[in-house]
């Protein structure tokens, strides 16, 4: 098994790296420190809003996943998603990140 950051040191660590191009990015949500899922919810304003969710691979690679589709959302729609989400996780994250061009910082493959 590969091992694994905890999942609240994994989002502090990404809202930083965020903060260091300044993309603001907030926690919405606060989920389990040690093993909670994460969405992250990209606002591009009037470009529409995509959800990210972790995921991972066929070949067991962490990814993530575009939760809301391949294309841009309304905020409603993207809200109403994590709603969803989050009214069978309690354990969720929400990470909000506000760029109006996209940029998101995601490392890992996006499906």
């Amino acid at each position: 098994m590969t091992p694994r950051l905890n999942t609240g040191f994994w989002v502090k660590a990404y809202i930083r790296m965020c903060a260091t191009r300044d993309i603001p990015a907030v926690v919405v949500r606060h989920g389990d420190d040690t093993a909670g899922a994460v969405l992250i919810k990209l606002n591009q304003f009037e470009g529409g809003c995509t959800v990210f969710e972790r995921s991972v691979d066929l070949d067991g690679n962490r990814a993530w996943l575009r939760a809301t589709g391949p294309q841009p959302v309304l905020e409603a729609e993207a809200d109403s998603f994590i709603a969803r989400q989050a009214s069978f996780d309690p354990d969720l994250w929400v990470v909000e990140v506000e760029s109006r061009d996209g940029s998101h910082l995601l490392t890992d493959p996006i499906l």
